[in-house]
This record gives C-alpha cells, sequence and structure tokens, in this order.
C-alpha cells in the first residue's frame, strides 16, 4: 500500500538504527533490474528521517543511469552503511523505492556529509585529495532515492553478520 508521499509501507528503523545512520558512513546501494541483475554504486550522502520512517540517499544518477533506471522500474533498493575505521555495517532494504531530483535541503547533505566522510577516512590513512576524488559528483547528476525500510541486517564482519536488527 502506498503512503501519500508514494512511498509503500516499511516497519522503519529505530532510534538506534538512525543514530547509526545519521553518520558521515561509507554508503552503497544496490538494486537489480527486472532479469536480476544486480547493480551497485557509491551514495555520496545520505539521511534518515527524524522518525526513521524514511530514508534518502543522494548518488551520482548520470555515473549509475543503470541503477537508477532499474531502482525506478522495480522499486528495489538495499543501502549499505559501513562505518570504515570498525567495520560496523547495517543493510537496510525496502520495496516502493522512488526516484527524485533532490531537494535544495538534500542536496545541501553533500558538503557536510563528505566533510564527515574525509574526517573518518583520513584517520585510517586516506589522503583528502584520494577520497574527494573517490566521492566527486556534479551537482547537477545528483539523484534522490526515497525507501521506507522495510529490513535492517547486521552487516558487520562475524558471527552476526546477516542477521536482523529489531527497529
Amino acid at each position: 500500500m502506498a503512503e501519500p508521499d508514494g512511498l509503500q509501507l516499511g516497519a522503519g528503523v529505530g532510534a538506534a538504527v538512525s543514530r547509526f545512520l545519521d553518520r558521515s558512513l561509507s554508503v552503497n546501494v544496490a538494486s537489480s533490474d527486472r532479469s536480476n541483475r544486480p547493480l551497485v554504486a557509491r551514495a555520496v550522502a545520505a539521511q534518515a528521517s527524524s522518525g526513521g520512517e524514511r530514508l534518502t540517499v543522494l548518488l551520482d544518477g548520470r555515473a549509475n543511469a543503470e541503477l537508477v533506471a532499474a531502482v525506478a522500474d522495480t522499486g528495489r533498493l538495499a543501502v549499505v552503511f559501513s562505518e570504515p575505521s570498525t567495520h560496523r555495517s547495517l543493510q537496510v532494504k525496502g520495496d516502493g523505492a522512488l526516484v527524485a531530483a533532490p531537494t535544495a535541503e538534500e542536496a545541501a547533505l553533500t558538503g557536510p556529509y563528505l566533510d564527515g566522510f574525509i574526517a573518518e577516512l583520513t584517520g585510517i590513512g586516506f589522503t583528502e585529495p584520494f577520497i574527494r576524488a573517490v566521492m566527486s559528483c556534479d551537482p547537477a547528476d545528483l539523484v534522490a532515492l526515497h525507501v521506507r525500510p522495510a529490513t535492517v541486517f547486521d552487516q558487520t564482519p562475524g558471527p552476526k553478520a546477516g542477521e536482523p536488527v529489531q527497529a
């Protein structure tokens, strides 16, 4: 069932998960086309809504046109958030994802997000120029993907990897 904003109902994420996601983490998004061909991209920013019922990820739509088309066509979206310094990782999945042009407020997330990501990665030995090169994206090419989280999984390497995380 779709909500007024067009997103399908989902469980959302709880406060602890939302706090983890609300940091400058490594964010990768994945989907698959109708032939189930997997597609993966690096996001340049992400944000969970204050109640955790909506997740927005921003990515370079030009460089990731096939993934954007697959999300628009199938609504399938998985997003992995990983803290590089610890490898703590969570995967958020949802159906009914929507593709949209980012609002000005969403587009403005990229600067602070990149600054935080630089702080995280320089702390473990990466250089700022390298990080900026990996994360570069023309603002005109930004695309927003919106999804209501349905399930969350622990993806931190170790014995609990793959286990569901309670909302």
